[in-house]
């Protein structure tokens, strides 16, 4: 697999480190019987190479899997990730807002509860989390944009 320039890659007992313009994610691979290497090609072009020994089926869709895991990590730190999430409702209208900082969302009015609601971002690392709550008031629809670095373990701590 081919690092792209900007990127830095960091591997210690597989532990990834994968560090960018937009911040620094990590991933352990250690439940995988796999080697891991920084190489270069004959052009000088830095890769990254998976290796399993003795494998059976299952290892070597391992291998895949984990080139795909370390890619996503790339472009978590090239271009970032967007997820945009509209509030739908039927009859009770949902009044949301940003607050602590953009790292909270308050829900009112959800379902005709009194009950304010809030969603914190549980994960503690540098990267920056930005909510922006977009109303459109032609379609009466409330967006919410979430800008994030990594796929699976940020995107499962955002506010669950």
């Amino acid at each position: 697999m081919d690092i792209p320039d900007g990127v830095k890659i960091t591997i210690n007992a597989r532990i990834i480190e994968v560090e960018g313009p937009r911040g620094k994610l990590t991933r352990n691979f250690k439940h995988l019987n796999l080697d891991f290497q920084l190489i270069k090609d004959e052009e000088g072009k830095r890769k990254l190479k998976i290796d399993a020994w003795f494998g059976s089926r299952k290892t070597s869709a391992a291998i895949r899997t984990a080139l795909s895991h370390v890619e996503n990590l790339i472009t978590g730190v090239t271009k970032g990730y967007r997820y945009k999430m509209r509030f739908v409702y039927a009859h009770f209208p949902i009044n949301a807002s940003i607050t602590n900082s953009s790292t909270a969302i308050e829900i009112r009015n959800f379902l005709g509860e009194k009950k304010v609601i809030f969603f914190y971002y549980f994960r503690e690392t540098n990267c920056s989390l930005r909510l922006v709550l977009v109303f459109d008031t032609f379609f009466f629809e409330n967006f919410l944009i979430l800008l994030i670095l990594g796929l699976e373990s940020e995107k499962n701590s955002i506010f669950f």
